[in-house]
C-alpha cells in the first residue's frame, strides 16, 4: 500500500515502516530481556590471566 502525497516524489510504503516499527518493538523486548537475565544471573568476572613464565614440571 502506498500513499501519494502532495508531490509525487513523497511516497510512503507502509510495508517499510511498519517493518521499522516490528524491529525496534523486537529490538526493545530482546533489551529488557537481556537486563532482567542479567539481574537474575549476573555473569562472574572474568579472570585477568597472568603472561609469566609457565611453570616447569
Amino acid at each position: 500500500m502506498v500513499l501519494l502525497m502532495s508531490n509525487e516524489n513523497n511516497l510512503i510504503d507502509f510495508n517499510v515502516e511498519r517493518g521499522k516499527r516490528i524491529h525496534d518493538l523486537h529490538d526493545k523486548k530482546l533489551d529488557e530481556m537481556r537486563k532482567a537475565f542479567e539481574q537474575a544471573l549476573p555473569l562472574p568476572k572474568a579472570k585477568k590471566k597472568s603472561k609469566g613464565k609457565s611453570k616447569k614440571r
